[in-house]
This record gives C-alpha cells, sequence and structure tokens, in this order.
C-alpha cells in the first residue's frame, strides 16, 4: 500500500475510534466534552497513533488490539498542547489555525479539559489490557517525560537565555521525542515482541521524534535553528534519521513502513 494511502486509511480508524472515545457534547457537562472535542478535533496527521500501529505491524501484528493504544496516545498529545499553548506555559493563541481551547473556552475550562484529556488517556489505555504499556505511556507524559521537558523549557525562559545549549537536547528529547518513542514502542509491547525488538522500536522512535523536532525549528525558524542556524538543523535531522532506520535492521522487511514514515517525517514539514 502505498504510504500517503495508508496514513489517510489509518487517520480515518483513528478519527473515528476518538470520536466515540470523547463524550459527546450534549453530555453534562456540556462545556467541558465541547472544549475536548475542540482540542482533539480536526487535529493534525495523527503521525504519533500511526507510528504505534506500524510499530505493531513491524512485529507481525494483525488486527485492532493497537487501537486504544494508539488513540490514548494522540489524546495524550492533544493533552500536552492544550496545556502548552495556556497563557502560563508557551503563551499561543492559535493552533492549527483556529483560535487554541483557552481563548475559545476561558482559561479555567482549558485547565480541565487537559485535566479530562490525560484522565481519558489512561481509561482508553486500560481496554488493550497491557500493564506494560499503561506504565510506559505513564511515564513518557510524567515528570521524566512530557512534564519534565516543559518544566526545563519553562525554566530556560526565565534565565533568560542562559544555558540554552546545555537544555535544548534535553527539551527536544522530553517535550517531542518521548512520545513517538513511546508510541512505537507500544506497538511492540501490544503484540508481545521480544525485548530486543521493542529497544529497537523504542530507539527507533526516539531518534525520528528528535528529527521530527528540529524539522519543526525549521519550520518556525525557532529552538535548534536559532542556536545552531539552518543548515546545521538540517544536517543534525538527517543524520537522526538515518540513525532512526538503522534501528529496523533487527525487524527485517516487516519494517518497510516505517522506513517509509520516517523518510516521510524527514522529507515533509510537521503538523
Amino acid at each position: 500500500m502505498d504510504i500517503q494511502k495508508y496514513i489517510i486509511d489509518k487517520k480515518k480508524i483513528i478519527d473515528r475510534t476518538l470520536d466515540k472515545y470523547l463524550p459527546s457534547s450534549s453530555v453534562k457537562p456540556e462545556i467541558i466534552h465541547r472544549a475536548m472535542r475542540y482540542s482533539v478535533f480536526p487535529g493534525g496527521k495523527r503521525i504519533r497513533p500511526i507510528f504505534a500501529i506500524a510499530g505493531f505491524e513491524a512485529c507481525g501484528g494483525k488486527g485492532n488490539s493497537i487501537i486504544p493504544v494508539a488513540c490514548g496516545i494522540e489524546l495524550a498529545h492533544s493533552y500536552t498542547l492544550v496545556h502548552d499553548d495556556m497563557p502560563c506555559m508557551d503563551d499561543d493563541n492559535f493552533r492549527r489555525g483556529k483560535k487554541t481551547c483557552h481563548k475559545k473556552y476561558g482559561e479555567d475550562m482549558a485547565l480541565l479539559a487537559g485535566d479530562g484529556l490525560l484522565t481519558l488517556v489512561f481509561q482508553v489505555i486500560a481496554e488493550s489490557g497491557s500493564i506494560e504499556a499503561v506504565k510506559e505511556i505513564s511515564k513518557a507524559i510524567g515528570t521524566r517525560g512530557t512534564i519534565g521537558g516543559q518544566v526545563a523549557d519553562i525554566l530556560k525562559k526565565k534565565a533568560e537565555g542562559r544555558g540554552q545549549r546545555a537544555e535544548i537536547e534535553y527539551i527536544n528529547l522530553k517535550k517531542t521525542a518521548v512520545l513517538f518513542e513511546v508510541a512505537v514502542k507500544s506497538g511492540g509491547i501490544i503484540k508481545g515482541a521480544s525485548k530486543q525488538e521493542i529497544k529497537a522500536l523504542g530507539d527507533f522512535g526516539r531518534n525520528i521524534g528528535l528529527t521530527f523536532q528540529l524539522l519543526d525549528d525549521l519550520k518556525d525558524k525557532d529552538g535548534y535553528v536559532k542556536l545552531y542556524g539552518e543548515k546545521r538543523t538540517k544536517e543534525k535531522a538527517k543524520l537522526l534519521a538515518r540513525k532512526a532506520k538503522s534501528y529496523l535492521k533487527i525487524l527485517g522487511k516487516r519494517a518497510d513502513r516505517l522506513s517509509k514514515l520516517a523518510d516521510l517525517i524527514l522529507n515533509s514539514a510537521p503538523d
């Protein structure tokens, strides 16, 4: 299957399933459910859950047992965006061409919408029946993961530029790469892959997540680009993508789809 068609097909499945998991906007208290749905739909490319599905398939997985985990990861990503956009964090007014959640529903409802999405993450992932997946995703979005990355980002801004070089790698790893890492890794966990295969999937996901962040920096002329310039950022992105793909050797031809997704990340602007 063509990789673009694959992405479109999987995105449709993910969106349909997310629609079922999220409470209807007519369910009381209506405003919070509207805010949660507003933050999830229409959404981006759903690239993280698609990587989870591709990781599952790369280990020989078939069927829909990965879908709850894939959707849980997308809900986790959505929750981080809601909170990151708030005035006390990154203070953004727009996300994907529309008002951010706090601009649309107010800071109080945005905070609670993020909390609601985070809580729903674990309800959804629990449907997989995998305690290991719950543990891994909990770590990825906890203080040793995305929260830790946001803390470092806040402290870096308060330091007014001091220590940026020492912190940028940590922030990129924890704010972005960790969700890619756990997404691909979860595919192997749900399939029951070997420890070596799961580690390889995690290593692949982490490096492709770092690639994704550098490409985002290139698009925004921010982050790594401000420190090292466009040329060095592009070179590092290519190096990381090659490194990511090197970890797929253990999976052989089964990992072709993951490899194609990595190429797509490298050759297109992230969403």
